[in-house]
């Protein structure tokens, strides 16, 4: 008995399914098959777009690996865990999401030959982990490349890379430009430490209307908001700026306020009171010659009456996340209480402050700064469809540029790295699961021949003889596919190259999940199916559920 309760009894009945051993291992495989020949199309720059509808009825048009497995619905438990992979890659470093997805499903399949031939999961799993150690100490070793941070052509080369298979390939250069800057415009460095927060500082605006040529990068922020009054200045040049986290109005009463009135001035009082407290408020921020003050909370009209005559611009509801933005662009510091304010908490980086209308709706921008440490990326198009393809595209490419400044290595794209690494892991393969996993990685250039329509079979032994050929050690060999016609190119000075930390992490994620799911020798599933009856009690059960009831 566990603390007077019933032990906890699990009754494996008629309906509860239950598989194991070799079944299992092999349906496991199938279904990280079938996943990634979902998302094989979408490799390279002849990639195909899926239509996704969801059940609300909207639809979703990419070709990114990622965003098409988020919206796909699957049963299989371990298709979900491969969906999962997807995720993580996306989260870890923003690409390679497709490449990842395939390399697993080919992982598996190299795999299932081993099962049918009696080989323990244990024995493939040992070799697979020793290929990985190998591929890694290859690629951090003779087979990347360093590349310098402050050279902006070769990072331009790389980010270019990422895009062109995308949607917003098309545009290429425009994106590049963008990514590129925001990365620089975010990077941080601190005590040796280099951090890039793109997701919190790099705000991507999205604006239906005109053309993607019309999107740019801000050397500043923009939101979505007016000024308060419509009297109020809405161009001004190097403004100084205030950021409160507080309300310029009176105070509610913030638990339960009971206040008794019993002469009739005690109203007016109160009302005085009121127009006090908020006078004294204003006169605390008039007393620093503000031009613009921005809150989170709310404004009252009296309060835009005293900034109003004051030649104070007043912006209210802001997101704490743009506060944080527009602090960091301009240098201001968010004061929680208007007693509180210093000559300091001004924010004088900033070189233009004005209110431009876009479409329908109203936009402050806050430009021209002198040193901003965030930036907002205004995406312009012609529909919400080409506007959430494009945002995923540039994310993505955010992502590669923030990688390269992190980790400044590259490795040759088009497929050549894959088969450069498993040249070497042929030459040293024993076993036969080692020689499967160093054949499973030609799937990516075999792939991309694939979706050029080029001829497979050829291009790959012509690509293999290339690579057998290459006697140098000490760097990698630079024959890859080009994505566009299928020919075999090299991925010299101008052509194709990758992160490193992009491939690491696509290899990491691809092997180790392989491993989970041939580590998967069970599965158990308590559901139950429809007509289906209630599997009967014990009958001690049954017997003291009687007299409780009784």
């Amino acid at each position: 008995m566990f603390g007077g309760g019933r032990a906890p009894i699990l009754v494996l009945s008629q309906n509860t399914k239950r598989e194991s051993g070799r079944k299992v291992q092999v349906e496991n495989i199938n279904a990280g098959k079938q996943i990634a020949d979902v998302i094989r199309t979408c490799l390279g720059p002849q990639a195909m777009l899926k239509m996704l509808m969801d059940p609300m009825g909207g639809i979703v048009m990419t070709n990114d690996g990622n965003a098409i497995l988020r919206e796909i619905t699957v049963q299989h438990p371990a298709a979900k865990s491969m969906i999962e992979i997807a995720r993580t890659q996306d989260e870890e470093v923003g690409d390679g999401t497709t490449s990842v997805i395939v390399l697993a499903g080919e992982m598996l399949a190299a795999a299932e030959q081993f099962l049918h031939q009696n080989m323990h999961p244990t024995v493939i799993i040992r070799q697979y982990k020793e290929a990985l150690e190998d591929m890694v100490t290859m690629l951090e070793g003779p087979l990347s490349v360093p590349v310098d941070r402050n050279d902006k052509a070769a990072l331009a080369n790389v980010v270019k890379g990422c895009v062109g298979t995308k949607f917003i390939g098309r545009w290429s250069d425009l994106a590049v430009n963008i990514a590129l800057d925001a990365v620089n415009t975010v990077l941080l460095e601190e005590n040796g430490r280099t951090e890039v927060d793109i997701k919190r500082y790099a705000k991507v605006e999205k604006i239906p209307g005109g053309s993607v040529e019309e999107s740019q990068i801000l050397r500043g922020v923009m939101v979505n908001k007016d000024v308060t009054h419509p009297k109020m200045r809405r161009y001004i040049q190097n403004p100084r700026i205030i950021l409160l986290d507080c309300s310029l109005e009176y105070k509610k009463g913030e638990s339960q306020t009971n206040v008794e009135i019993t002469a009739e001035t005690d109203f007016t009082r109160l009302l005085e009171l009121e127009e006090e407290h908020v006078r004294r408020q204003c006169d605390d921020i008039i007393a620093l010659k503000p031009d613009v003050v921005f809150t989170e909370k709310g404004v009252s009209d009296l309060a835009q009456h005293f900034l109003l005559k004051a030649g104070i611009s007043a912006i209210r509801r802001l997101r704490k996340s743009d506060n944080n933005r527009i602090a960091r662009a301009c240098g201001a510091t968010i004061v929680n209480r208007t007693e509180e304010l210093q000559e300091s908490d001004v924010g004088t980086g900033a070189g233009l402050f004005e209110i431009k209308k876009l479409g329908d709706e109203y936009f402050c921008y806050i430009t021209e700064c002198k040193n901003p440490k965030a930036c907002t990326i205004l995406l312009r198009g012609a529909s919400k469809d080409i506007l959430n393809e494009t945002e995923r595209n540039l994310q993505d490419a955010l992502q590669v540029a923030r990688n390269i400044m992190l980790l400044p290595r590259l490795v040759p794209g088009g497929g050549a790295i894959e088969m450069a690494v498993a040249q070497k892991l042929l030459q040293k393969a024993t076993h036969g699961p080692y020689r499967a996993l160093a054949h499973a990685l030609e799937i990516i250039p075999k792939t991309l021949a694939q979706n050029c329509g080029a001829n497979t079979i050829r291009t790959l032994t012509a690509l293999r003889a290339k690579h057998a050929n290459h006697t140098d050690v000490n760097s990698p060999c630079t024959w890859g596919i080009d994505g566009e016609s299928g020919e075999l190119v090299e991925q010299t000075s101008n052509g194709l190259w990758e992160p490193l930390a992009v491939k690491l992490q696509t290899y990491k994620t691809a092997v180790e999940t392989a491993i989970l799911l041939l580590r998967i020798d069970d599965i158990v599933s308590g559901s139950k199916k429809k007509g289906d009856k209630e599997p009967s009690k014990p009958a001690d059960l049954q017997k003291e559920e009687q007299q409780q009831h009784e």
